[in-house]
């Protein structure tokens, strides 16, 4: 079987973060989760830059994003994304408790590939990322230069 893809999870909330590795790990839905905290820290990572500049090669499978986070937020890390050659073939799901038509909007004009608000209770919080990692990290086919792609090539 081919090694399961690399998911980022990028969110400032360390209580969903630990949610969604406990959801992700029950079902095996990824060999790595790459946890960043922020978007500047998002951003360096998908560029390269900084404390990420020598990270493995490969691009992540999806990345999960949150909207409201410190530093940059997550509509400035999907604009980069997006407006950006190599990295705009990557998924992006953004998982987000804003609810304001104001912030949907904008990301699907930007190119988000799925909008999902964060379940308040936490059963619904954990089905909810069982399954967006399972249709993400195992149904989907990867795009060009991920981690899973690169392995079905022989790479």
């Amino acid at each position: 079987m081919d090694k399961l893809n690399r998911i980022l999870f990028v969110d400032d909330s360390e209580r969903d973060t630990e949610l969604a590795l406990e959801a992700l790990s029950e079902y095996n839905l990824a060999n790595e989760v790459t946890v960043l905290r922020d978007g500047s820290d998002a951003l360096d990572y998908l560029f390269r830059r900084g404390a990420y500049a020598d990270r493995e090669e490969g691009e992540p499978v999806v990345i999960l994003l949150d909207l409201k986070m410190p530093k940059v937020n997550g509509i400035e890390v999907l604009q980069a994304i997006k407006t950006d050659a190599k990295l705009k073939v990557i998924p992006v799901v953004v998982m987000t408790s804003s609810r304001e038509e104001s912030d949907l909007s904008q990301c699907y004009q930007l190119g988000v590939n799925a909008y999902v608000v964060k379940p308040v209770r936490f059963a619904e919080f954990l089905e909810a990322v069982r399954q967006i990692g399972a249709f993400w990290a195992l149904l989907n086919d990867p795009p060009p230069g991920s981690i899973r792609d690169s392995e079905s090539a022989g790479l």
